[in-house]
């Protein structure tokens, strides 16, 4: 499913922490691999001197040198290049005209000017990229070749079944155990003022369509994962279906998460979206976002 990987990076800690596992995934699945720098035109044009402006460009190149150090360590071949302009969009364009299959990018990261581009771009490209994104936290381990519990969150819609397909190819080359999850959201149900006051059939309907969509789910990531298992769980948390998520990533350590954006629940609310954004912001495992224009 993974021909082609896009990395992009900018010089922080937290995009070379992302770059590791890129090349580490890229090694596994045996993909090629570019890597990007874009110089944010926001940057060069506040840049009050010639001078400034080649430091920027240094400072592209330099982040590039340091991940072909890293891919030549572990022996993956990658081709490097530096474009000016707007981020998300730059990676985005970029992505497309490659051909790439993933992109991967960290959570948060910094500009050349020593603010914040990573974190903000991230997001930005998660709405505008019908590529799927790979992001990694700062927090998350070293790079590893070790996603043997992979979470696939499912609320029947079409992009988290799109999703699906995603994990259990993922699943196929780590040997994963793969773990289907609903989250009942009863705040979304019921309101903020009636979470007590749902009736228990009503719950128990959600509940039943909540095994549905994760049986639905297992039967086809069961034909190509090595394992799976599923769950429904109820949440009544201010943080919505995210808060769930989070509790069983920390309950089962989950390695990795694999869901998709722009989804919608059974209630026809929009749900994943912002669950995706939400669990990008606080959870130290990496995603893999699917996303659906």
């Amino acid at each position: 499913m993974y021909d082609r990987l896009l990395i992009a990076v900018d010089g922080s800690d937290e995009a070379t922490r992302a770059a590791e596992r890129g090349l580490e995934f890229a090694r596994t699945v045996d993909a090629t691999v570019d890597v990007l720098s874009v110089i944010e035109r926001k940057s060069l044009r506040l840049s009050r001197s010639a001078d400034e402006k080649t430091r920027l460009h240094e400072r592209g190149n330099a982040a590039l040198e340091e991940i072909e150090a890293l891919a030549s360590e572990i022996g993956q071949p990658v081709t490097t290049t530096v474009i000016e302009g707007t981020p998300a969009t730059g990676i985005s364009d970029y992505a497309a005209e490659r051909g790439a299959d993933l992109i991967v990018v960290g959570r948060q990261g910094l500009t050349g000017l020593g603010k914040r581009l990573l974190g903000g771009v991230t997001e930005r490209l998660l709405r505008r990229s019908d590529v799927p994104v790979f992001v990694v936290p700062t927090g998350a381990a070293d790079a590893t070749t070790d996603y043997s519990e992979l979470l696939v969150p499912t609320d029947g819609s079409d992009t988290a079944t799109l999703a699906t397909e995603h994990g259990g190819a993922v699943a196929r080359q780590y040997d994963s155990t793969v773990h289907v999850l609903n989250v009942v959201d009863l705040q979304a149900a019921g309101g903020a003022f009636d979470v007590g006051g749902l009736e228990r059939d009503f719950v128990d309907r959600l509940e039943a369509e909540g095994e549905a969509v994760v049986e639905d789910a297992a039967t086809e990531v069961g034909a190509v994962a090595p394992a799976v298992t599923t769950a429904v769980v109820r949440t009544s948390s201010f943080d919505g279906v995210a808060a769930g998520i989070r509790e069983y990533v920390d309950e089962t350590d989950i390695d990795f998460i694999v869901m998709g954006a722009r989804g919608r629940s059974n209630l026809g609310r929009r749900v994943l979206g912002s669950v995706t954004t939400t669990l990008i912001r606080s959870v130290d495992v990496p995603i893999l976002v699917v996303t659906q224009s």
